[in-house]
């Protein structure tokens, strides 16, 4: 019988959000991360299809979400990475398999990279890369006070729908259940601080040198229309990691969970089936 538990981990003074389902205590574990400004909502389409052959971990990246927002925690990459490798082995997990979008996907690439006894695999979805750290100018102007307010003014001013708008290929699957899921967490001010100080904190993605000692296979799977991470940055990322191969779904953006949730469950249900076949082989 599936359980399904959800609860919270404190990492140094904030609180790291998750939701587990459990399949097996044999199933192998996915573990869910999300992109920027979103959550684990984002995964909601997804998870029906997986949840019967795997254990899942979806875990609410500080400060998104329901996580905790703290103005005194490093929300650098190498933080966030090291953060979310503890909740998983609190929870019991001695290895996994990452599946992470966008901003996820860059957090799955730094968690391989600094902690690789605990990732057998990865499948990034239209995972971010190569972005340079935040401008000096930028960084300076996040210690001004009330800069958080810029931060949710300019937010509020883009809009939910205009951003879904700019992530989605088919606008018709926008609906009032997507509007308010994404917009949630934004009813708390206290993101804006945090986000503030992410801009500080946030260092440059990992280099093609980095990315070239990363030895886990992935699995790239990318939206031919992706406005967000363009297929470009699919096809650099394909050639620096050492083990990656690349598939681009048609008539697909940048939001693939919400967009091709069965056709993203079978793919990753045929990347681990053939994974776990060349171990057997090996």
């Amino acid at each position: 019988m599936l359980k399904h538990l959800s609860g919270k981990i404190d990492i140094s003074g904030n609180a790291v959000y998750f939701e587990q389902y459990i399949a097996s205590p044999a199933a192998p574990t996915l573990v869910l991360l999300h992109g920027f400004l979103s959550s684990g909502f984002s995964y909601r389409s997804l998870i029906p299809y997986l949840r019967q052959e795997y254990n899942i971990v979806s875990i609410d990246t500080p400060p998104f979400g329901q996580s905790g927002k703290s103005h005194r925690f490093s929300y650098s990459y190498k933080n966030l990475a090291s953060s979310i490798s503890i909740v998983v082995q609190k929870l019991g997990i001695s290895t996994c398999t990452i599946v992470g979008h966008s901003m996820g996907g860059q957090l799955g690439l730094h968690i391989m990279k600094n902690h690789p006894s605990l990732v057998n695999n990865a499948v990034l979805l239209c995972s971010s890369g190569y972005m340079s750290k935040s401008s000096k100018l930028l960084r300076t102007a996040s210690y001004v006070p009330y800069f958080s307010n810029v931060v949710k003014r300019r937010l509020e001013k883009q809009g939910v729908d205009k951003n879904l708008e700019y992530v989605v290929y088919d606008q018709g699957l926008i609906n009032d259940e997507m509007r308010e899921g994404y917009l949630r967490p934004f009813h708390n001010d206290e993101i804006f601080r945090a986000l503030s100080k992410m801009i500080r904190d946030r260092e440059q993605d990992l280099s093609a040198l980095e990315l070239g000692h990363i030895s886990q296979p992935c699995l790239l799977i990318w939206g031919r229309h992706d406005h967000v991470v363009p297929v470009q940055v699919a096809h650099r990322l394909k050639r620096d990691l050492p083990n990656a191969e690349l598939v681009i779904m048609e008539d697909a953006g940048h939001l693939l969970p919400e967009e091709k949730p069965k056709e993203v469950a079978q793919l990753i249900k045929g990347f681990l089936r053939e994974e776990t076949s060349k171990q057997k082989k090996d």
